[in-house]
């Protein structure tokens, strides 16, 4: 048996098959695991942005209301265990070890051999069997209906959070395009919840609800009402629910509220025990690591994992709501396939230098790149050799101009932004 360290190392090898979209190889490893997704009651979530969110959410109200929850999502932020999440904390090396080892003496027996991604879907599947969870929250990767979580046949609830454009050269270029991968989730009599704009993407997914005999709902956003929103938290109510007190920050944060109430009732219908009590308890308890966190209040240091052009919009807007007028400084790195063409209108009013990196990931665009792009764009953009030196320089301007910091552009950059606060913050 393989120890933690030696899994690692396992999972770095098979990274380098890349993303392979399929479900031959996920299928045939869960069968060889006796298929453990088979007996669990699953709520599958895609969209663009907010899925972490929305499962964060949602699996602390169920843990409140006394259920044992799984959380499968990626990237990780830290380490390779944040991916998995029992009853809202990520699983011990002991527990992570176990699981992968036996998902590893299955795999070593196919000839097409699993991506990394397929292991770590396997892995959580057959974690949370073992574990007994009463519930499990599944997040896809990537798109829908060709990501290896889309082995379920029977999920208890699709959830599709909202549909924007990213991964356009995988996904397509149009909202319909995306949609019709994201729609892919959506099972045969089986219930499935859209969060999003009523749109050409909207429309997609209704038709293939249809089709497959699935009832629909949708969150009504117009039950959103007296919001109260500032660096402390953000207090709103949703219908019934009244006054409700979020830990988490962001813009956006009550819209992926309003979606898991939304799912709460749909759960309700199917006879889950979900107490008033338990929702207001839930959401405010809610901790989610990289969403617009703050990191210290004076002067603040924010970070935000905003990587595509709707986060990037929501990012700011939450800014101008905290902080008005004043300018901030922004800590910045992004990939190269991200449309970052169009930061530079977003990020003007808010701008008074960006400091940029380069995210530890093969795909990241170099920050020389990126600040010359900015600097073509009107914006005053400086590049640092690495995350540490960057980020050193980000909080020395932000100290001396007693302007708040705002590190953003990639869940990537987590990691290293972490480590890097260990010396200087």
């Amino acid at each position: 048996m393989m120890k933690y360290e030696h899994v690692l190392e396992y999972l770095k090898k098979a990274s380098v098959k890349g993303s392979v979209l399929g479900l031959s190889r996920i299928k045939k490893l869960l069968e060889l695991l006796m298929n453990p997704q088979e007996k669990l009651k699953v709520v599958h979530v895609s969209g663009t942005n907010g899925k972490g969110s929305f499962s964060a959410m949602l699996s602390s109200v169920l843990k409140e209301a006394g259920y044992s929850v799984g959380v499968f999502s990626s990237p990780s932020l830290v380490r390779v265990n944040d991916c998995f999440r029992l009853d809202c904390k990520a699983v011990s090396d002991e527990v992570f070890a176990d699981t992968l080892n036996k998902v590893i003496e299955k795999a070593d027996r196919m000839p097409d051999s699993p991506t990394e991604f397929e292991l770590l879907t396997a892995a959580a599947f057959e974690m949370f069997y073992k574990c007994g969870c009463d519930i499990c929250i599944i997040e896809c990767g990537l798109g829908g209906d060709t990501d290896s979580t889309n082995v379920l046949e029977k999920p208890v609830l699709s959830v599709i959070t909202n549909v924007q454009k990213d991964h356009c050269g995988i996904l397509g270029n149009s909202l319909a395009e995306i949609a019709a991968h994201k729609a892919g989730i959506i099972k045969r009599n089986c219930p499935v919840l859209y969060g999003g704009e009523r749109n050409e993407a909207f429309d997609v997914i209704e038709n293939k609800a249809m089709t497959m005999s699935a009832r629909l709902y949708v969150t009504d956003t117009n039950r959103i009402s007296d919001e109260n929103f500032s660096v402390n938290g953000t207090v709103f109510s949703f219908g019934k629910y009244r006054d409700i007190r979020l830990s988490l920050l962001g813009s956006y944060q009550t819209v992926n509220a309003a979606n898991v109430l939304t799912a709460v009732e749909i759960l309700h219908g199917q006879g889950m025990t979900i107490s008033d009590n338990a929702v207001f308890r839930g959401l405010e308890k809610t901790v989610w690591e990289g969403r617009f966190e703050i990191i210290r209040k004076n002067p603040p240091v924010i970070f935000d994992g905003a990587h595509n052009p709707c986060g990037m919009q929501e990012a700011v807007k939450t800014v101008k709501k905290c902080f008005g007028g004043q300018r901030t400084v922004l800590l910045m790195g992004v990939m190269e396939d991200k449309e970052y063409s169009l930061y530079p209108d977003m990020l003007r009013d808010i701008a008074d230098v960006v400091f940029t990196v380069t995210p530890d990931n093969p795909r990241s665009l170099s920050a020389d790149a990126l600040a010359g792009f900015l600097s073509g764009n009107g914006i005053n953009a400086r590049a640092s050799d690495n995350f540490s030196d960057g980020l050193m320089r980000a909080l020395q301007y932000s100290e001396k101009n007693k302007l708040p910091l705002l590190v953003l552009g990639s869940l990537y950059m987590y990691r290293e932004f972490k480590e890097s606060c260990k010396g200087l913050l």
